[in-house]
Protein backbone atom coordinates (compact mmCIF):
# COMPACT_ATOMS: atom_id res chain seq x y z
CA UNK A 1 0.00 0.00 0.00
CA UNK A 2 1.41 3.16 -1.34
CA UNK A 3 1.92 5.77 1.85
CA UNK A 4 0.16 8.88 -0.62
CA UNK A 5 -3.01 6.16 -0.60
CA UNK A 6 -6.28 8.21 1.28
CA UNK A 7 -8.61 6.15 2.94
CA UNK A 8 -12.58 7.23 2.69
CA UNK A 9 -14.13 6.47 5.55
CA UNK A 10 -18.27 5.91 4.02
CA UNK A 11 -21.52 5.70 6.10
CA UNK A 12 -24.62 3.92 5.46
CA UNK A 13 -28.08 3.80 6.37
CA UNK A 14 -30.49 1.22 6.12
CA UNK A 15 -28.05 -0.79 4.12
CA UNK A 16 -27.78 1.25 1.59
CA UNK A 17 -24.67 4.32 1.53
CA UNK A 18 -25.96 7.82 2.56
CA UNK A 19 -25.28 10.74 0.17
CA UNK A 20 -21.94 12.22 2.19
CA UNK A 21 -19.92 9.00 1.52
CA UNK A 22 -19.80 10.27 -1.85
CA UNK A 23 -18.46 13.37 -0.68
CA UNK A 24 -15.94 12.27 1.33
CA UNK A 25 -14.54 10.00 -1.51
CA UNK A 26 -14.36 13.85 -3.89
CA UNK A 27 -12.19 15.21 -0.60
CA UNK A 28 -10.15 12.32 -0.51
CA UNK A 29 -9.80 12.46 -4.45
CA UNK A 30 -8.27 16.49 -3.95
CA UNK A 31 -5.42 15.51 -1.57
CA UNK A 32 -4.74 12.32 -3.14
CA UNK A 33 -1.26 13.01 -4.74
CA UNK A 34 -0.09 11.77 -8.37
CA UNK A 35 -0.03 8.24 -8.03
CA UNK A 36 -2.29 8.21 -5.42
CA UNK A 37 -5.40 6.17 -5.05
CA UNK A 38 -8.29 6.05 -2.89
CA UNK A 39 -10.03 3.27 -0.88
CA UNK A 40 -13.05 3.49 0.63
CA UNK A 41 -13.82 1.74 4.04
CA UNK A 42 -17.75 0.04 4.87
CA UNK A 43 -19.15 -0.94 7.40
CA UNK A 44 -21.82 -3.58 7.31
CA UNK A 45 -23.02 -7.59 7.65
CA UNK A 46 -22.06 -7.30 3.93
CA UNK A 47 -21.46 -4.75 1.21
CA UNK A 48 -23.60 -2.06 1.28
CA UNK A 49 -25.76 -1.06 -1.59
CA UNK A 50 -24.14 1.08 -3.91
CA UNK A 51 -20.61 0.82 -2.58
CA UNK A 52 -18.95 -0.35 -6.30
CA UNK A 53 -19.99 2.81 -8.09
CA UNK A 54 -19.05 5.63 -5.02
CA UNK A 55 -15.68 6.30 -7.25
CA UNK A 56 -12.74 4.79 -5.28
CA UNK A 57 -10.08 2.36 -6.89
CA UNK A 58 -10.91 0.05 -3.98
CA UNK A 59 -13.94 -0.53 -1.98
CA UNK A 60 -13.00 -2.21 1.44
CA UNK A 61 -15.65 -4.35 3.44
CA UNK A 62 -15.49 -4.46 7.36
CA UNK A 63 -18.36 -7.17 7.67
CA UNK A 64 -19.22 -8.12 10.94
CA UNK A 65 -22.41 -9.61 12.82
CA UNK A 66 -21.94 -6.46 15.05
CA UNK A 67 -21.97 -4.13 12.46
CA UNK A 68 -25.71 -3.91 10.97
CA UNK A 69 -25.69 -0.77 13.11
CA UNK A 70 -22.86 1.90 14.09
CA UNK A 71 -21.05 0.30 16.19
CA UNK A 72 -17.97 2.60 17.68
CA UNK A 73 -15.68 0.81 19.35
CA UNK A 74 -15.78 -1.89 16.45
CA UNK A 75 -15.03 0.84 13.79
CA UNK A 76 -12.70 2.81 15.63
CA UNK A 77 -10.57 -0.56 16.10
CA UNK A 78 -10.59 -1.39 12.03
CA UNK A 79 -9.79 1.71 11.07
CA UNK A 80 -7.03 2.05 13.11
CA UNK A 81 -5.53 -1.18 12.11
CA UNK A 82 -5.75 -0.10 8.74
CA UNK A 83 -4.05 3.53 9.26
CA UNK A 84 -0.56 2.11 9.02
CA UNK A 85 -0.97 1.86 5.17
CA UNK A 86 -2.62 5.36 4.34
CA UNK A 87 -0.88 9.22 4.20
CA UNK A 88 -4.83 10.59 5.36
CA UNK A 89 -7.80 9.72 6.22
CA UNK A 90 -10.91 11.01 5.51
CA UNK A 91 -14.72 11.04 7.83
CA UNK A 92 -18.02 12.80 7.21
CA UNK A 93 -18.95 15.64 10.06
CA UNK A 94 -21.81 13.98 10.47
CA UNK A 95 -23.03 12.56 14.09
CA UNK A 96 -21.60 9.27 13.43
CA UNK A 97 -18.21 10.79 12.22
CA UNK A 98 -18.21 13.31 14.94
CA UNK A 99 -18.19 9.88 17.29
CA UNK A 100 -16.01 7.94 15.24
CA UNK A 101 -13.13 10.30 14.10
CA UNK A 102 -11.80 11.05 17.69
CA UNK A 103 -11.76 7.67 19.07
CA UNK A 104 -9.53 6.67 16.09
CA UNK A 105 -7.14 9.94 16.57
CA UNK A 106 -7.22 8.78 20.36
CA UNK A 107 -6.21 5.15 19.29
CA UNK A 108 -3.32 6.45 16.66
CA UNK A 109 -2.08 9.09 18.84
CA UNK A 110 -3.09 11.61 16.14
CA UNK A 111 -4.38 15.20 15.75
CA UNK A 112 -7.96 15.78 13.89
CA UNK A 113 -9.23 18.90 12.07
CA UNK A 114 -13.09 18.50 12.19
CA UNK A 115 -15.72 20.40 9.67
CA UNK A 116 -13.28 20.60 7.08
CA UNK A 117 -15.01 23.00 3.92
CA UNK A 118 -11.62 22.76 2.00
CA UNK A 119 -8.53 21.12 1.36
CA UNK A 120 -5.32 22.01 -0.51
CA UNK A 121 -2.10 20.41 -0.99
CA UNK A 122 1.09 23.16 0.09
CA UNK A 123 4.65 21.31 -0.35
CA UNK A 124 3.33 17.99 0.14
CA UNK A 125 1.41 18.27 3.29
CA UNK A 126 -2.37 18.74 3.20
CA UNK A 127 -3.94 22.46 4.29
CA UNK A 128 -7.79 21.89 5.52
CA UNK A 129 -9.76 25.34 5.98
CA UNK A 130 -12.56 25.63 8.50
CA UNK A 131 -14.89 28.14 10.03
CA UNK A 132 -14.10 28.48 13.35
CA UNK A 133 -15.80 31.41 16.59
CA UNK A 134 -19.13 30.55 14.83
CA UNK A 135 -18.22 31.15 11.90
CA UNK A 136 -16.85 34.50 11.76
CA UNK A 137 -12.98 33.30 11.67
CA UNK A 138 -11.95 31.04 8.54
CA UNK A 139 -8.65 28.65 10.10
CA UNK A 140 -6.34 27.14 7.83
CA UNK A 141 -4.35 24.30 9.64
CA UNK A 142 -1.43 22.32 8.11
CA UNK A 143 -1.45 18.66 8.86
CA UNK A 144 1.53 16.71 10.16
CA UNK A 145 0.82 13.58 11.75
CA UNK A 146 0.82 10.97 9.86
CA UNK A 147 -1.85 9.40 8.89
CA UNK A 148 -3.43 13.01 8.81
CA UNK A 149 -7.14 12.80 10.12
CA UNK A 150 -9.93 15.22 9.06
CA UNK A 151 -13.84 15.17 8.45
CA UNK A 152 -15.49 16.85 6.22
CA UNK A 153 -18.50 19.15 6.70
CA UNK A 154 -21.43 17.58 4.86
CA UNK A 155 -22.45 19.16 1.14
CA UNK A 156 -19.13 21.18 1.01
CA UNK A 157 -17.31 19.00 -1.71
CA UNK A 158 -19.01 17.90 -4.77
CA UNK A 159 -19.21 14.32 -5.31
CA UNK A 160 -17.79 13.22 -8.70
CA UNK A 161 -20.15 12.21 -11.36
CA UNK A 162 -17.61 9.57 -12.80
CA UNK A 163 -14.31 8.40 -12.47
CA UNK A 164 -12.39 7.46 -15.37
CA UNK A 165 -10.23 4.44 -13.42
CA UNK A 166 -12.41 3.79 -10.54
CA UNK A 167 -16.39 3.52 -11.87
CA UNK A 168 -17.12 0.39 -10.67
CA UNK A 169 -14.57 -0.64 -7.82
CA UNK A 170 -15.03 -4.40 -6.62
CA UNK A 171 -15.77 -5.27 -2.85
CA UNK A 172 -12.92 -6.64 -1.20
CA UNK A 173 -13.14 -8.01 2.29
CA UNK A 174 -10.93 -6.78 5.64
CA UNK A 175 -10.38 -8.17 8.55
CA UNK A 176 -12.05 -6.91 11.40
CA UNK A 177 -9.71 -7.14 14.65
CA UNK A 178 -11.08 -8.37 18.14
CA UNK A 179 -12.82 -5.70 19.90
CA UNK A 180 -14.12 -5.22 23.41
CA UNK A 181 -18.29 -3.39 22.64
CA UNK A 182 -18.37 -1.61 25.62
CA UNK A 183 -21.36 0.28 23.60
CA UNK A 184 -23.79 -1.13 21.85
CA UNK A 185 -26.76 0.35 20.03
CA UNK A 186 -29.82 -1.37 20.71
CA UNK A 187 -32.45 0.46 18.09
CA UNK A 188 -32.60 3.91 16.12
CA UNK A 189 -36.71 5.60 16.97
CA UNK A 190 -37.24 7.11 13.65
CA UNK A 191 -39.80 10.39 13.48
CA UNK A 192 -43.22 9.47 12.80
CA UNK A 193 -42.89 10.77 9.30
CA UNK A 194 -39.55 10.35 7.22
CA UNK A 195 -37.88 13.06 7.01
CA UNK A 196 -35.04 14.66 4.65
CA UNK A 197 -31.71 14.83 7.04
CA UNK A 198 -31.04 19.03 7.44
CA UNK A 199 -27.45 18.39 6.78
CA UNK A 200 -27.91 16.00 3.60
CA UNK A 201 -30.87 18.52 1.80
CA UNK A 202 -29.73 20.59 -0.86
CA UNK A 203 -32.38 23.29 0.47
CA UNK A 204 -33.20 24.03 3.83
CA UNK A 205 -36.44 26.25 5.49
CA UNK A 206 -35.72 26.87 9.09
CA UNK A 207 -38.42 27.95 11.32
CA UNK A 208 -37.43 30.54 14.48
CA UNK A 209 -39.95 32.23 17.19
CA UNK A 210 -41.37 34.22 14.81
CA UNK A 211 -43.82 31.57 13.31
CA UNK A 212 -45.65 31.97 17.32
CA UNK A 213 -46.54 28.73 17.71
CA UNK A 214 -45.74 25.11 16.61
CA UNK A 215 -48.49 24.62 14.30
CA UNK A 216 -47.59 27.58 12.04
CA UNK A 217 -44.49 25.37 10.94
CA UNK A 218 -47.38 23.94 8.10
CA UNK A 219 -46.46 27.20 6.13
CA UNK A 220 -42.81 25.98 6.25
CA UNK A 221 -43.45 22.63 5.14
CA UNK A 222 -45.85 23.49 2.28
CA UNK A 223 -42.58 25.60 1.30
CA UNK A 224 -40.41 22.83 1.30
CA UNK A 225 -43.12 20.56 -0.90
CA UNK A 226 -42.95 23.54 -3.14
CA UNK A 227 -39.30 23.56 -3.92
CA UNK A 228 -38.90 19.72 -3.80
CA UNK A 229 -36.06 17.98 -1.56
CA UNK A 230 -36.06 20.39 1.11
CA UNK A 231 -35.93 20.00 4.85
CA UNK A 232 -37.34 21.96 7.46
CA UNK A 233 -34.80 22.78 10.18
CA UNK A 234 -35.40 25.10 13.10
CA UNK A 235 -33.83 27.52 15.85
CA UNK A 236 -32.88 26.62 19.18
CA UNK A 237 -35.41 28.40 20.68
CA UNK A 238 -38.39 26.95 18.95
CA UNK A 239 -36.59 22.85 19.64
CA UNK A 240 -36.44 24.24 23.94
CA UNK A 241 -39.92 25.23 23.30
CA UNK A 242 -40.58 21.24 22.25
CA UNK A 243 -42.07 22.84 18.94
CA UNK A 244 -39.75 20.75 17.03
CA UNK A 245 -37.55 17.52 17.36
CA UNK A 246 -33.88 18.03 18.34
CA UNK A 247 -32.87 16.04 14.97
CA UNK A 248 -34.00 19.83 12.78
CA UNK A 249 -32.19 21.93 15.28
CA UNK A 250 -29.66 24.03 12.98
CA UNK A 251 -27.00 25.65 14.95
CA UNK A 252 -24.02 25.26 17.34
CA UNK A 253 -25.66 23.35 19.71
CA UNK A 254 -27.90 21.80 17.03
CA UNK A 255 -26.62 20.15 13.39
CA UNK A 256 -24.02 22.27 11.40
CA UNK A 257 -25.52 22.31 7.21
CA UNK A 258 -23.77 23.57 4.49
CA UNK A 259 -26.96 23.36 1.40
CA UNK A 260 -27.07 25.30 -1.79
CA UNK A 261 -30.04 27.34 -0.23
CA UNK A 262 -31.03 27.95 3.39
CA UNK A 263 -34.09 29.92 4.31
CA UNK A 264 -34.51 31.92 7.72
CA UNK A 265 -37.97 32.81 8.10
CA UNK A 266 -38.81 34.65 11.96
CA UNK A 267 -35.09 34.01 12.76
CA UNK A 268 -33.31 36.73 14.40
CA UNK A 269 -29.80 35.59 13.51
CA UNK A 270 -28.28 34.89 16.96
CA UNK A 271 -24.73 33.74 17.17
CA UNK A 272 -25.16 30.37 17.94
CA UNK A 273 -27.64 29.80 14.70
CA UNK A 274 -25.45 31.72 12.33
CA UNK A 275 -22.68 29.03 13.18
CA UNK A 276 -24.72 26.62 11.81
CA UNK A 277 -25.58 27.55 8.51
CA UNK A 278 -23.12 30.24 7.80
CA UNK A 279 -21.56 28.46 5.01
CA UNK A 280 -24.82 27.84 2.96
CA UNK A 281 -24.15 29.02 -0.75
CA UNK A 282 -27.05 31.15 -0.81
CA UNK A 283 -29.20 32.58 2.52
CA UNK A 284 -32.67 33.72 2.04
CA UNK A 285 -34.02 36.11 4.86
CA UNK A 286 -37.47 37.09 5.82
CA UNK A 287 -38.68 38.69 8.70
CA UNK A 288 -40.22 41.90 9.62
CA UNK A 289 -37.30 43.33 11.63
CA UNK A 290 -34.90 44.98 9.46
CA UNK A 291 -32.46 45.36 12.20
CA UNK A 292 -32.39 41.62 12.92
CA UNK A 293 -28.83 40.10 12.61
CA UNK A 294 -29.69 37.58 10.18
CA UNK A 295 -29.74 40.01 7.32
CA UNK A 296 -26.21 41.09 7.62
CA UNK A 297 -25.41 37.03 6.60
CA UNK A 298 -28.14 37.21 3.69
CA UNK A 299 -27.66 37.01 0.37
CA UNK A 300 -31.56 37.97 -0.42
CA UNK A 301 -33.45 40.07 2.63
CA UNK A 302 -37.25 40.30 2.49
CA UNK A 303 -38.29 42.34 4.97
CA UNK A 304 -41.92 41.76 5.71
CA UNK A 305 -44.55 39.76 7.47
CA UNK A 306 -43.99 35.90 7.17
CA UNK A 307 -47.68 35.24 7.42
CA UNK A 308 -47.90 37.17 4.02
CA UNK A 309 -44.47 36.35 2.74
CA UNK A 310 -44.42 32.84 2.90
CA UNK A 311 -47.45 31.80 1.61
CA UNK A 312 -47.17 33.90 -1.51
CA UNK A 313 -43.80 32.73 -2.12
CA UNK A 314 -44.92 29.29 -1.91
CA UNK A 315 -47.91 30.20 -4.06
CA UNK A 316 -45.46 31.25 -6.47
CA UNK A 317 -43.12 28.95 -6.42
CA UNK A 318 -45.98 26.04 -7.62
CA UNK A 319 -47.00 28.05 -10.03
CA UNK A 320 -43.83 28.26 -11.69
CA UNK A 321 -42.83 24.43 -11.84
CA UNK A 322 -46.93 23.64 -12.95
CA UNK A 323 -45.05 25.53 -16.18
CA UNK A 324 -42.46 23.93 -16.39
Amino acid sequence: MPANAILAVLETRDGALRKVSHEVVAAARQISTAGGSVDALAFGVSAPEGSNGVGANRVLVAAHAEFGRYNPDGFAATVASLAGGYGAIVFAATATGRDLAPRVAAKLGVSLVTDVTGLAIDGGAIVATRPVYAGKVIQKVKLKSVPALLSIRPNTFEPEQSSANAANAPAESVPVPSFEARVKVTGIKAPDAAMLDVTEAPIVVSGGRGLKEPSNFKLLEDLAEALGNTAVGASRAVVDAGWREHGAQVGQTGKTVSPGLYIAVGISGAIQHLAGMRTAKTIVAINRDKDAPIFKVADYGIVGDLFEVVPRLTEEIRKMRSEQ
